[in-house]
This record gives structure tokens, C-alpha cells and sequence, in this order.
């Protein structure tokens, strides 16, 4: 079942991606989906956003987490893990390279995750940790890699509206 997130984001969705139902794409547990219709070959290569309230901040231990939810149903390699960011807005990136099955066909992935800290615009009381994940196939990143780059940095709090 998709989820909402516990903060409000804004973001721009880049050309030629398409936003999805959660639910229908077989993604349950995230809040948004949007897929790139030109990259499909076997797979289609997307993007998806979650997120929770976290008492915990600890970006590494929670990209730990995720890693660990995906050996549950795939072989994950983590190719790459750096802090980024700054002390007032921590972020996390992570490359996960991942071996699956489809259709009972072998797949190969490549997951660019990238973990950032948001404090909701609302209520400062409140932060998430919210994730954002590109997945593709290897021979898929070329045509999304900056698409990516460009939807991430577009990623904000929600502008808080006079109610």
C-alpha cells in the first residue's frame, strides 16, 4: 500500500518521466513513483520517494537498513557510501549494484539512493528522513543519470502557506 510522507517536499519532474501509481507499479510502501516510458527494455528505470519520522538521524545505519531490506529478495553489492551535505541539511548518498530475478529472468540494477534529513517548513518539530532512489539498469543510466541529478536538487520543503 503507498504511503504519504510525513513531511511536505516540493520537486520538478523531469522530462519524459511519468508519475505512477504506487500501488499498480508494484511499489508498495513508497509515497511516489515516476517512470521513464523511453528507457523501458526489460525493466523500466525510475524513480521513487519515501520517507518516515525518525527518532534516529544516523543517515549511514539507516542506509545500512535499506540494504539489508533488499538482501531479503536480492544479491546487493554496495559500490559507493559518502556523507554529503552540510550540518544543517545532513545527506547520504549510496550506489547499491543489484542482482535479482524478474519474470525468472536474472536482472542487473543499479540503485542510486541519496538520503536527506528535512524538517517539516509546518511544524519544525518534526523531521523525516526522506529517500529518494533511481533505479535502471546498467545500460539504462546514461539516458537517466542526470535526470536524476536535476530531480534531486529540485527537492525542497514544502512552502508553508498562510492557512
Amino acid at each position: 500500500m503507498a504511503t504519504t510522507l510525513p513531511v511536505k517536499i516540493e520537486f520538478s519532474l523531469p522530462k519524459g518521466w511519468q508519475p505512477a501509481p504506487p500501488d499498480e507499479v508494484g511499489a508498495p510502501g513508497v509515497a511516489f513513483v515516476a517512470l521513464h516510458p523511453e528507457s523501458r527494455d526489460g525493466f523500466t528505470a525510475n524513480i521513487t520517494i519515501a520517507g518516515k519520522l525518525r527518532d534516529e538521524t544516523d543517515l549511514a545505519a539507516i542506509a545500512e537498513e535499506s540494504v539489508q531490506r533488499l538482501r531479503e529478495a536480492a544479491t546487493i553489492q554496495v559500490v559507493e557510501r559518502k556523507q554529503v551535505g552540510n550540518p544543517e541539511a545532513p545527506a547520504l548518498t549510496q550506489t547499491l549494484r543489484i542482482s535479482t530475478s524478474l519474470h525468472g529472468r536474472l536482472l542487473d540494477l543499479v540503485q542510486s539512493q541519496v538520503y536527506l534529513v528535512m524538517q517539516d517548513v509546518h511544524d519544525p518539530s518534526q523531521c523525516a528522513v526522506i529517500e529518494i532512489a533511481l533505479t535502471a539498469k546498467p545500460t539504462q543510466l546514461d539516458l537517466v543519470a542526470e535526470d536524476f541529478k536535476d530531480f534531486v536538487r529540485s527537492l525542497r520543503p514544502a512552502a508553508s502557506d498562510a492557512a
